[in-house]
């Protein structure tokens, strides 16, 4: 298995796990109280498998001599 495969993996297990807290969420016995600790557990793992999948989706800038920033721009020669 590559390491490529392993991110493929991860992100379609985050999706996964987005949708289960979704569902959970959305299946959740109402009234919600504010105080209620299970439903804000739920709310603070959506947020945080949120944003495990999208820092595996988004492009990282990788510094170099010729792009110290990403700014920087393109140079060709």
């Amino acid at each position: 298995m590559t390491s490529e495969d392993c991110l493929i993996v991860a992100k379609a297990e985050l999706r996964m796990a987005r949708q289960l807290i979704l569902d959970e969420i959305r299946d959740y016995p109402t009234p919600i109280s504010g105080c209620d600790a299970q439903y804000n557990h739920l709310i603070g793992l959506r947020g945080s498998v949120s944003d495990a999948l999208s820092a595996l989706e988004a492009p990282r800038f990788v510094a170099t001599p010729r792009t110290p920033d990403p700014t920087a721009g393109v140079e060709s020669r």
